[in-house]
């Protein structure tokens, strides 16, 4: 985040900006898309394992819930900013949105460094915020999940602390949970396996042959490590060629295995020194010539001053915001398919539905439905975000362009029905 040269809000509203000049939106909806409804910012008294008392920064925005209660994650990160939650939110807002599930968008943060925070701190951290933010949550209003540096466990712990503030289970009220909790069968892996969906779609329209086309992933986290093996998994082959995580990248022309990577990123906590292949670093992994680039971590890494040499023929944005408006404007003149972040990693959103769903009737769906269930909605969702695109041909928009149309459509409409604007 440290990187981030431009405001992210600033970014999501130029977003909106285009598609509602494209939608001929009203400008009385347009200004009511152009700011979240409600935000709380909150401090957090925790004390330490020290005994001393800290005093955390947090937030929740709920950006619009024309379409139901708001959805969005939850993140622990010492470089944590309003704008960056609000951007998300309003990412939120359009992800679920475009896979049509009956939800809004919502973002949450605190300003904290998890890496140094004890097991017991963090605890005391994420219980202190339910006690703040927990007002203002609920499986009817607003339902968190995690996101970076947050996980299982910490769902865990606040959706215990919102039990004792309220003296009833609603464990719809937080998703991404522990199987054991009402968590969903499916959710590990389902930002990037929702992405692959996407690829294995735009492959059908792009005429790329699956078996033979490389990939590279920027960014080996938990959706670039699974990305890297559904990926031959779904598609049914494909060569992997480079991977790279914050320390560096490696490269194989030949190909690399993505389960011994994984295997290797598991066991010593970096993708460099992998046997067999040659060390790059993640800008020059951006720039490789292969059929298909997953960036899968940072904001802002795809950029005016490096889209000329993108030479991937798709790029998946498994991460949010990794490409600049510049960047984007770069990227359609030069052909290249961009599948847009808050299509291609929603995937997590809708199966985060899909528990809080599970949890609503108190009924739990094997890994056969859930998979089911996710690849439909992913595809319809594609389908008709490229239907946009053919449709629109003559505006010469992109993916992204089209995602927001399908999107912000259909959040007008919410707000208009329900008579808001």
């Amino acid at each position: 985040m440290s990187k981030i040269a431009q405001n992210p809000f600033e970014i999501a509203q130029a977003q909106l900006d285009k598609a509602a000049k494209l939608l001929n939106l009203d400008e009385g909806t347009h200004q009511a898309l152009r700011e979240p409804l409600r935000e709380l910012v909150v401090s957090l008294p925790v004390r330490m394992d020290d005994g001393k008392v800290k005093v955390f920064k947090g937030f929740r925005v709920q950006y619009n819930d024309a379409r139901g209660a708001c959805k969005g994650g939850i993140r622990f990160h010492p470089e944590e900013t309003i704008d960056t939650v609000r951007a998300l939110s309003a990412w939120m807002t359009w992800k679920t949105a475009v896979v049509d599930v009956p939800l809004g968008g919502g973002k949450g943060g605190i300003i904290c460094n998890p890496k140094e925070m004890s097991q017991g701190e963090l605890e005391r951290l994420s219980r202190a915020y339910i006690r703040q933010v927990g007002r203002i949550l609920g499986e009817k209003m607003d339902s968190p999940a995690p996101d970076v540096y947050t996980n299982a466990q910490i769902m865990a712990w606040m959706v215990d602390e919102y039990y004792w503030m309220n003296g009833e289970n609603q464990f719809g009220m937080i998703t991404g949970k522990p199987i054991a909790l009402g968590g969903s069968l499916g959710r590990h892996d389902a930002t990037a396996r929702g992405g692959v969906y996407c690829v294995r779609e735009a492959a059908k329209k792009l005429g790329l042959d699956n078996k033979s086309a490389t990939y590279a992933i920027q960014g080996f986290g938990n959706a670039g490590q699974y990305a890297a093996v559904l990926h031959q998994e779904i598609l049914g082959g494909g060569k992997l060629v480079a991977v790279s995580d914050s320390r560096g990248g490696i490269y194989n022309a030949a190909g690399l295995d993505p389960q011994a990577i994984v295997d290797h990123k598991l066991k010593t906590g970096a993708v460099s020194g992998f046997p067999g292949a040659k060390a790059i670093t993640n800008d020059e992994l951006l720039v490789l010539d292969v059929d298909l680039l997953y960036p899968a971590a940072l904001e802002q890494v795809i950029t005016g001053a490096n889209a000329n040499d993108i030479k991937a023929k798709v790029v998946c944005e498994l991460a949010n915001g990794p490409t600049t408006p510049e960047a984007d404007e770069i990227l359609l003149k030069n052909g290249v398919f961009v599948i847009p972040d808050f299509l291609a990693n929603a995937g997590g959103v809708t199966v985060s539905y899909f528990e809080m769903v599970q949890n609503h009737y108190n009924y739990h769906w094997d890994i056969e439905s859930v998979y089911e269930r996710l690849d439909k909605k992913m595809t319809e969702a594609f389908t008709g975000v490229y239907a946009m695109l053919e449709e629109r041909k003559a505006d010469s928009i992109d993916m992204r362009t089209a995602a927001y149309l399908v999107a912000v459509s259909r959040v007008a409409e919410a707000m208009k029905l329900r008579g808001w604007v």
